[in-house]
């Protein structure tokens, strides 16, 4: 089972990336703030886990 920190990093990995292949600037800057926040939640797991 993937922990919730590894789920996080790779969401945000991944809406990163989908920022970078948006069309539109309004999808860019959403996939963007979706990748800030899941950016944050894994480094929450890591700082709960410390």
């Amino acid at each position: 089972m993937e922990s919730n920190q590894r789920y996080y990093a790779r969401r945000a990995a991944e809406e990163r990336m989908a920022a970078s292949r948006a069309i539109t600037l309004a999808a860019r800057e959403w996939h963007a703030q979706l990748a800030q926040q899941f950016a944050v939640r894994a480094a929450e797991c890591v700082a709960a886990a410390a």
